[in-house]
């Protein structure tokens, strides 16, 4: 068992008032499942702030507070300890507490706004197919090897998060693939982490309604990089123009990935349809069942992070040629009756852009693109407008919805997202709450040929509307309507 000053260990102390040779049963952030013999952390969240629960967890039994600075009274049951940042704070003792299982993995990082977990998924598999057994901490699921561990947050707070880890060690996993969110950086979540390496995808307009600033967005993902260690390697994409900043101050070697400029890890598109991608990855012409450009990175970057790995580059590829993407992430349905349906998580205005501009390459014979959106509520809203004017721009009929509407008035989303509309977009567009209605009626309007885009959600199997979950799979509304077509 733990004492405190074990846990301790490398965190950024001001002062402590009493004993830290104490046994350690759980680290806690939240005050209402504190019990004897727990640590509790208060942290500044975007909901509460852990400081105003410290008498409570006292109350229940806390052995240990930890805290940006103490309360007025202190109480002689429990130790306090001042500390400058509770967020970093709680990385690190969650580390030391969990026996500090990143250094028993190759860890690696994903970060950027697109692509993530595409990526890390595509890392998982390789290696699973490589003969590892792997972890996986993604946006759709976390996985032990094959047994499957539902994710609630893209990356998970520090405490669960490092028990994850420690599980993933304990059962024998060599690799971890892990999105790290810009949320997760910027609340230090991966404190303590020690990375093998480090992929940045690109960086778009996305959180502000968080970071305020796409400046701070910038840093949040850059400081992920300016973290690193030595020993580790950061991969970033060349051809997206921040993708050298990611890297100008990192300790890590620095290699890149591109499809235009110059690369270590250049690749070349030969074509691209609905069957897949065929590229030349360095000199090696390759076959993959992937789609998009956009799918084209994301394989040059799971390759070029094998490779720094000491994987043999030909056995890679040949891999890499037989394997699927994430679930949601261009998910292609064709009907008895020819008409395509193309799901995917585009929520972000540079993401829909990529895949629209992919299916206007893909689409033949003049097939109309019809596309249905929406954007979630209570995230940032200064993307509702882009949403609109980009599915606009590229398709030939929009039908304005809802995602995730949550605690907001889904209509308010969708007024918002019409104002991002001129003359000719509003022309093209009509707007229907009801997700379901506006998928059916999608479809409804598509002839043979036609493709039919529901953007936004992708895996999700749920609606959230006045703060409910309730159940919702866009495949199984696509594939109702496909069948009531067939009849």
């Amino acid at each position: 068992m733990k004492q405190l000053r074990d846990i301790l260990h490398k965190v950024a102390l001001v002062q402590v008032h009493g004993r830290t040779d104490l046994d350690v049963q759980q680290l806690q952030l939240d005050s209402r499942k504190v019990e004897p013999g727990t640590v509790f952390i208060a942290v500044a969240g975007v909901q509460a702030d852990g400081h105003a629960f410290i008498d409570k967890a006292v109350a229940l039994g806390a052995s240990a507070i930890i805290c940006e600075q103490f309360p007025a009274t202190l109480h002689e049951s429990a130790t306090y300890v001042q500390v400058r940042n509770s967020h970093e704070a709680t990385g690190v003792m969650a580390h030391n507490f969990y026996d500090e299982p990143s250094t028993k993995l190759q860890l690696v990082g994903v970060t950027g706004t697109n692509g993530k977990t595409t990526i890390a998924t595509l890392l998982f598999n390789l290696f699973t197919e490589l003969g590892y057994t792997c972890g996986l901490i993604s946006t759709v699921q976390n996985k032990i090897g094959q047994t499957i561990i539902a994710a609630t947050h893209t990356t998970p707070d520090a405490i669960r998060l490092n028990g994850l880890l420690a599980q993933m060690a304990q059962q024998g996993c060599t690799h971890v693939f892990m999105e790290c969110s810009s949320h997760a950086i910027d609340q230090k979540r991966i404190a303590g982490l020690h990375f093998k390496g480090a992929l940045f995808s690109n960086i778009t307009h996305d959180h502000l309604d968080y970071h305020k600033t796409f400046d701070n967005y910038i840093k949040a993902k850059k400081a992920f990089f300016d973290g690193l260690t030595s020993d580790a390697f950061a991969l970033s994409n060349a051809d997206d123009k921040r993708g050298t900043v990611m890297l100008q101050n990192t300790r890590a070697s620095r290699h890149y990935y591109a499809l235009k400029n110059m690369a270590e890890f250049k690749g070349k598109i030969l074509e691209n349809n609905l069957t897949g991608l065929t590229m030349l990855v360095g000199a090696t012409e390759v076959s993959f069942g992937l789609i998009g450009t956009f799918n084209a990175y994301n394989l040059l970057a799971v390759y070029g992070a094998a490779t720094l790995m000491g994987e043999k580059k030909e056995e890679v590829l040949r891999v890499l040629s037989m394997i699927k993407g994430a679930e949601g992430r261009f998910d292609y349905v064709i009907s008895p009756g020819k008409v395509i349906a193309i799901i995917d998580y585009a929520h972000t205005p540079d993401a829909l852009e990529n895949v629209l501009t992919t299916i206007n390459q893909l689409r033949n014979n003049g097939g109309q693109i019809i596309s249905v959106i929406g954007c979630g509520g209570d995230r940032d809203r200064t993307k509702r407008p882009e949403m609109a004017a980009a599915a606009a721009s590229l398709s030939d009929r929009v039908i304005l919805t809802s995602d995730n509407p949550r605690s907001e008035d889904p209509s308010q989303i969708i007024r918002e997202m019409e104002t991002g509309l001129d003359s000719a977009g509003r022309k093209k567009s009509i707007s229907i709450v009801d997700r379901k209605e506006a998928i059916k009626t999608a479809i409804s309007l598509a002839a043979p040929g036609d493709i039919v885009l529901v953007a936004g959600k992708g895996h999700e199997k749920y609606q959230e509307i006045a703060g409910v979950k309730n159940h919702f799979d866009d495949h199984e509304v696509v594939g109702e309507m496909f069948e009531l077509l067939d009849k």
